[in-house]
């Protein structure tokens, strides 16, 4: 059973104070509606949990409920950090889960082709869904100074979906005590297993400011 862990219990700091993106509209549906959508249609995907802010409970319970999520096994409220958030949900996957799928719910674009391909490469261990670096990198230090350039072949932008065997995800956890991180691919990675990426072509950007919704309403036209 792989089951579908999509965490929207985020701040949004950079999209202003009171503001939820998750619930923000985008073309015909709330942000986070395009997220659940796409795997509740993805035949990979069995089972769904939710993770939102406790005070948006009974608002993503309506919004399951009005886009019709059937693989939706539960809602929970997440905690003060991602790392928390993401234990929250891995608390309410079912027993039968063997594979789980972690995804910012801020990610409406993502693909039924790159979550098929993370899932698959999950077989063989950790997987996450990344793009290639194509910018120049450069490192900066106080007052915006450059101090140098990074070599970019090596280095990946990570996204989500990331995938694990549900026991290795927990298992880090546990080791990782009350840490906060990036991703779930470092949670692993600092437990000392190895994850793979999975480069992913399609359009999959998080939507972190106003004139994100803006271009992802262009993707979605």
């Amino acid at each position: 059973m792989t089951t579908a862990i999509i965490v929207a219990a985020g701040k949004s700091e950079r999209m202003g104070n009171g503001v939820d993106k998750a619930f923000l509209p985008l073309c015909s549906k709330p942000v986070l509606a395009w997220s659940l959508l796409a795997f509740e249609r993805s035949p990979d995907i069995d089972a769904i949990v939710l993770v939102v802010r406790k005070e948006q409970l009974v608002a993503a319970q309506a919004l399951a409920k009005m886009f019709g999520i059937a693989k939706l096994r539960g809602i929970v409220p997440g905690g003060k950090t991602r790392a928390e958030s993401v234990q929250a949900g891995l608390a309410q996957c079912d027993i039968d889960t063997k594979t789980v799928v972690v995804h910012d719910g801020a990610r409406p674009l993502v693909s039924r082709r790159t979550i098929a391909a993370v899932v698959e490469a999950a077989a063989k261990g950790p997987a996450a869904a990344g793009a290639r670096v194509t910018d120049a990198l450069k490192r900066v230090d106080k007052g915006l100074a450059i101090s140098g350039s990074v070599e970019r072949d090596r280095v990946w932008a990570m996204q989500t979906p990331q995938a694990f065997p549900v026991e290795v995800l927990r298992e880090a956890y546990k080791k990782a005590g009350k840490a906060d991180f990036a991703d779930d691919c470092e949670v692993v990675e600092k437990a000392g297993v190895q994850a793979r990426v999975v480069e992913c072509t399609d359009p999959n950007f998080k939507i972190t400011t106003a004139s994100d919704l803006q271009l992802a309403a262009y993707f979605l036209k």
